[in-house]
C-alpha cells in the first residue's frame, strides 16, 4: 500500500478550487426568463466576494478569541491579536471600498432583475450575524427584522451556534474579564482610582477658575460654560462611584463592568508606558472595529437609499429606514468609546512611583544581578 507523500503536485486551478468557485454564479434573470439582465452577475460577485471575506473575519476574531477566552492570557498573545484585529480592519476597509462598486450599477440596472430575488435577503447571511455575535453584539440590544427574532431565518443547527457565541464565548465577554484581571491599579501604596480623584478635582477647579475669571465672557455665559464643564458629581460619577455605575449598568446605559472600566481608563491614561502600549493598542483595534462596522452599516444604508428610495426591502424590512437605525444603534464597544469622556490632560496625570513605573517598564539588570 502506497502512503501518502507530504508534499505533492497542485495546481493553481484545483488549490483554489476555481471550477467550484467561478461556477458559482447563477443569475436567476437567465435561468427563469432566459434573457440575463447584465447588472446582475455584478450583483451576484460583490455579495460572494463579502462572504468569502466574512469567512476571514470569522477566522481572524475566533482566533483572537482563543488567545483571551481563558484565565490567564498570555502577554505575548497580545501583539499577534492586535496583529490579526489589524487584519480584520483591513478587511472592512475593503467591504465599505465594495459599496462604490455596487453603486456604479443604477436604480433601473437593479430594477431589471431584483423581482427575482424575493424573498431573499442580505438578512439571511449567517457569517454575518456570527460576525457581530464573535464580537459581542447582545441579542436583547438587536432589532427585529419584520417582526420576528434575527435568527429566525436560520437552520436549529446555526441558531443554536448563534445563540452559544452571544450567551457564552465572545470578544466582549473575554476582553471584559481580561480588563478585570489586570493588576495594575494597585500597586502597594499605590492605588490608581484615589489618585485620579484627586486630579480630576484640579483639573475642574483650574478650569472653573479660568472660566470664573475670563475678561471677555458676560455672566450668562460663564454660567453656561460652568455648567459644561461639570463637576465630579456629573461626567466622573460612572468611575468615581461604583454605586453610580452599577446602576447606569442596570438602566442599559453601560455594558462594561465598573472594574473593566476602570483598568481600561488607567490602560489609556498611562498608555505610553511599555507594558500598557500593546493593551492599549490593542482596545484601538476593537474600536476601530466597532467604528467601521457603524460605517459599513451607514453605506449601506445610503446605498440603498440611492437604488430603492422607501421601497420595501427584498427580505420585507423597511429598507433604509431599518438599515440606518442598525447603523445608529448596533454598536458593541461603546463603552471603550466612552472612555474618552474620562480622560485628563497629560500634565494632570498622577505621578507613578519609581517601582510602579519600574513594574509597568523594561527594567534591565546586569548579568552579575540575574
Amino acid at each position: 500500500m502506497k502512503t501518502k507523500k507530504k508534499y505533492s503536485r497542485v495546481h493553481y486551478r484545483s488549490y483554489l478550487g476555481l471550477d467550484q468557485l467561478l461556477n458559482a454564479q447563477h443569475p436567476r434573470s437567465e435561468e427563469l426568463d432566459g434573457n440575463m439582465a447584465h447588472e446582475e452577475m455584478l450583483f451576484i460577485i460583490v455579495h460572494q466576494s463579502y462572504e468569502l471575506w466574512f469567512k476571514q473575519i470569522i477566522h481572524e476574531l475566533s482566533s483572537v478569541l482563543e488567545m483571551f477566552d481563558r484565565d490567564d492570557v498570555d502577554e505575548q498573545s497580545i501583539g499577534v491579536a492586535v496583529s490579526r484585529l489589524n487584519r480584520v480592519i483591513q478587511i472592512f476597509k475593503l467591504l465599505i471600498e465594495h459599496i462604490p462598486i455596487m453603486e456604479s450599477m443604477t436604480p433601473l440596472d437593479f430594477l431589471d432583475f431584483r423581482n427575482y430575488l424575493f424573498p431573499a435577503s442580505g438578512f439571511q447571511s449567517f457569517q454575518f450575524r456570527k460576525i457581530e455575535n464573535l464580537l459581542g453584539l447582545p441579542e436583547n440590544e438587536r432589532m427585529t427584522y419584520s417582526g420576528h427574532h434575527y435568527a429566525a431565518f436560520f437552520s436549529e443547527e446555526e441558531r443554536e451556534e448563534l445563540h452559544a457565541i452571544a450567551t457564552g464565548s465572545n470578544l466582549f465577554s473575554a476582553v471584559e474579564s481580561w480588563l478585570e484581571r489586570t493588576p495594575f491599579l494597585q500597586f502597594g501604596d499605590f492605588e490608581f482610582l484615589p489618585q485620579y480623584r484627586k486630579a480630576v478635582e484640579r483639573m475642574i477647579a483650574r478650569e472653573a477658575n479660568a472660566i470664573k475669571n475670563s475678561d471677555y465672557l458676560d455672566e450668562d455665559e460663564k454660567e453656561m460654560r460652568l455648567r459644561m464643564l461639570g463637576t465630579t458629581d456629573t461626567f466622573f460619577e460612572s468611575i468615581l462611584d461604583p454605586d453610580v455605575h452599577a446602576r447606569l449598568v442596570q438602566e442599559g446605559k453601560q455594558r462594561l463592568s465598573y472594574k473593566a472600566t476602570l483598568a481600561a481608563l488607567m490602560i489609556s491614561l498611562y498608555n505610553e508606558e511599555p507594558l500598557l502600549q500593546l493593551p492599549y493598542r490593542f482596545l484601538l483595534r476593537l474600536m476601530d472595529i466597532d467604528e467601521l462596522l457603524t460605517t459599513w452599516r451607514y453605506r449601506h444604508a445610503q446605498m440603498v437609499m440611492r437604488m430603492l428610495g422607501r421601497k420595501t426591502g427584498t427580505g420585507g424590512s423597511s429598507g433604509h429606514r431599518y438599515l440606518l437605525a442598525t447603523a445608529m444603534k448596533h454598536h458593541i464597544f461603546t463603552d471603550l468609546h466612552n472612555i474618552s469622556t474620562l480622560l485628563i490632560p497629560r500634565s494632570e496625570l498622577p505621578e507613578l512611583p519609581p517601582a510602579v513605573k519600574k513594574q509597568l517598564g523594561f527594567a534591565y539588570a546586569k548579568p552579575e544581578d540575574w
